[in-house]
């Protein structure tokens, strides 16, 4: 499955090293000098140019001598001192002078028809203060689009985190490779546009990439052309096991979605006391008792936790879940209990066969004993805590959703918008997961495609006007049925 690389930002520095003598400064200043021309369009004309106290601010000197020479009218910002910039920033700062270009100290009078920000890049790990807060503050409230040059100021480009304040960005042109920060938590609310520019390098054939970026490629990894030849069995049967008192809605969202996205037959077993004999909708869901769910060879996939509860007897039913020889999804409640009682987290641990853990970022909290908003500081980190801590293939949900192996190899999600913050989401996702499991895919290869698909389908229904406000985890599911036939 190749897919695009990403990269922390130690990693682009050390290719930047191996990289050495490849004009760098000067690659990225003309790709980004291109991008803004095509922004700008035939009849604006007028720019704006932030640069740094660093090798971003050299960045921006090449794109602003770019365009001086293309005959835009640039006015540069410098935000720093001269006697402290490195050998290829001073070289691109004495190109702008040579070029005709002055430096103003403060942001000018005047209408621009762009900003360029290049004020700080992927090293910054300090919030802004004083006036740097001040002139990203400025950026942001001058109401034109602004390009940020490799990362939008005032993000963690390993994170996402917003260092107190930010640029948002309309365009981000990114050099060499990806950043986690720009893909995941509040980056890509900063980023705008992303675009990237590997400024002539090949990043994995100088180091091992970090992780990856999800692509549509993923499907074909986990979904394959049936035969004509082809009965139900072989598209494999999944469980579903959750449901309790005034929650059985969510087992049987699990359940319509892995029957809608392949599963050849799904079963579900509702804790509730009472539970409803048929699905009205899908009739052709069969209801079990959870032992009899659990009997050896009917399961190829089990998902536990939708509507689970946390009574005493779900906690039960979820240790006996753990146990069964079956490719398990654990969702929702599940993890709840997991988090609360550390019996069940270690036969989790132990568990031979294979495991896939979807938490949001509250649920992957309690999996490490830890607060939500020490997850979302470092979303990559989590996910990949979660995967070691429960050997296990752990999705840490929310923006830019992030996979990771115990291994450490991590994947970031671009697919998905805010319409999936709805009830019901995570249980379609489960189910969606859970039948690529059943129809053959490896797990991992599963959870890859699950999650972007899942995102997709999202994404899918507000191209065609149906949200993103309004949209339903059964418009998903039904979405996602169409993306898998057209995959096939």
């Amino acid at each position: 499955m190749p897919m695009l690389p990403i990269y922390c930002a130690s990693a682009i520095r050390e290719i930047e090293v191996r990289a050495a003598g490849a004009r760098l400064m000067e690659r990225a200043g003309e790709a980004a000098a291109e991008l803004a021309r095509s922004l700008c369009g035939d009849t604006a004309r007028s720019v704006l140019v932030v640069a740094g106290p660093g090798n971003n601010g050299g960045d921006a000197f090449e794109v602003a001598t770019h365009l001086k020479r293309r005959f835009f009218r640039v006015s540069v910002l410098f935000a720093g001192e001269r006697t402290r910039l490195s050998g290829d920033a001073r070289l691109a700062l004495a190109k702008w002078e040579e070029a005709g270009g002055a430096l103003l100290a403060e942001i000018p009078q005047g209408r621009f028809d762009l900003a360029i920000d290049g004020l700080f890049g992927i090293g910054l790990k300090r919030p802004l203060e004083g006036r740097y807060r001040a002139l990203v503050e400025k950026i942001n409230a001058l109401r034109v689009p602004v390009l940020a040059l490799d990362t939008p100021s005032g993000i963690d480009a390993d994170t996402g985190a917003v260092m107190r304040c930010a640029v948002r960005a309309t365009h981000t042109l990114t050099f060499i490779a990806h950043k986690p920060g720009l893909l995941t938590a509040d980056g890509p609310d900063h980023c705008g546009e992303l675009h990237l520019a590997a400024l002539g390098l090949d990043a994995a054939a100088l180091r091992e990439p970090d992780g990856g970026l999800l692509d549509a490629d993923v499907i074909h990894a986990a979904v394959a052309p049936r035969p004509r030849n082809f009965h139900k069995g072989q598209a494999g049967s999944v469980g579903v096991l959750g449901g309790a008192a005034g929650m059985v809605g969510a087992a049987v969202i699990a359940g319509r979605a892995a029957l809608r996205c392949g599963a050849g037959r799904v079963y579900i077993s509702a804790l509730a006391p009472r539970p409803p004999e048929v699905d009205a909708a899908n009739p052709e869901l069969m209801l079990r008792e959870p032992r009899a769910l659990l009997e050896k060879g009917l399961l190829d996939a089990l998902v536990a936790g939708p509507g689970m509860g946390k009574a005493a007897t779900s906690a039960k039913a979820l240790r006996a879940a753990i146990s069964a020889p079956v490719t398990l999804v654990l969702d929702a409640d599940a993890l709840n209990l997991i988090g609360e009682r550390r019996a069940l987290a270690s036969a989790v641990a132990e568990r031979k066969s294979a495991t896939i853990v979807t938490p949001h970022p509250a649920e992957g909290a309690r999996l490490l004993g830890s607060t939500t908003r020490s997850v979302q500081s470092d979303r990559v980190a989590a996910a990949r805590a979660i995967a070691k801590r429960y050997r296990a293939f752990a999705l840490l949900k929310g923006s830019g959703s992030v996979i990771a192996e115990p291994g450490g190899r991590f994947w970031i999600n671009p697919t998905g918008n805010p319409g999936m913050a709805s009830a019901g989401m995570g249980d379609a996702l489960a189910g969606i997961v859970a039948a690529l499991c059943a129809q053959g895919a490896p797990p991992l290869n599963a959870l890859l495609a699950g999650t972007w698909l899942h995102g997709a389908a999202a994404d899918a229904l507000v191209a065609d006007g149906s949200g993103p406000v309004g949209i339903t985890a059964s418009e998903v599911i039904d979405s996602a049925r169409a993306l898998i036939n057209a995959a096939r």
